[in-house]
């Protein structure tokens, strides 16, 4: 696990768009932090390091964003209204899962749970798998904790294939 302390809004966004720019197709990014911690900066910075000119903001009503333009498509999912696995189950989520572009998901805990299992990041779902099948991918689970009005303590560790 590493840790990364910022400063200020432009250094999480600039931590987002470094990981832009190393991000490969089917890298899925799991956000947990609370409300104004920080995670649709970072989104906003990793748009910017795919080449994604397009205004970011957080789907919290649409529950999906889409930005093309990039160097790979950004799917940027938002489960702030969603409260149980099953409400994520029946919205239908798993297409976002996508090994042409990258997948970000603000307030991911809701899905995953509190951190996802080390040997098997898979999506479980409710009670079931995904129709049957576990989602296999690589994950950066990423935690934004706040330190202070302009200070976030961001966690992260990848997990998968």
């Amino acid at each position: 696990m590493a840790t990364y302390i910022s400063h200020s809004v432009a250094e999480t966004e600039t931590l987002g768009e470094t990981w832009g720019r190393a991000a490969e197709s089917g890298l899925v990014l799991g956000l947990s932090g609370d409300l104004g911690a920080g995670k649709t900066q970072l989104v906003k910075g990793l748009a910017r390091g795919l080449g994604i000119q397009a205004r970011v903001h957080s789907p919290t009503f649409s529950l999906v964003n889409e930005y093309d333009g990039g160097r790979l498509k950004l799917f940027h999912l938002d489960l702030y209204r969603l409260d149980t696995r099953e409400q994520v189950a029946d919205a239908g989520l798993e297409q976002y899962f996508s090994p042409e572009g990258v997948t970000v998901i603000e307030w991911a805990e809701r899905w995953f749970g509190p951190k996802p299992e080390v040997k098997s990041p898979m999506s479980e779902v409710g009670s079931q798998k995904s129709e049957g099948k576990c989602l296999a991918m690589r994950l950066r689970w990423v935690r934004i904790e706040v330190l202070s009005e302009t200070e976030r303590e961001i966690t992260y560790e990848d997990f998968g294939a």
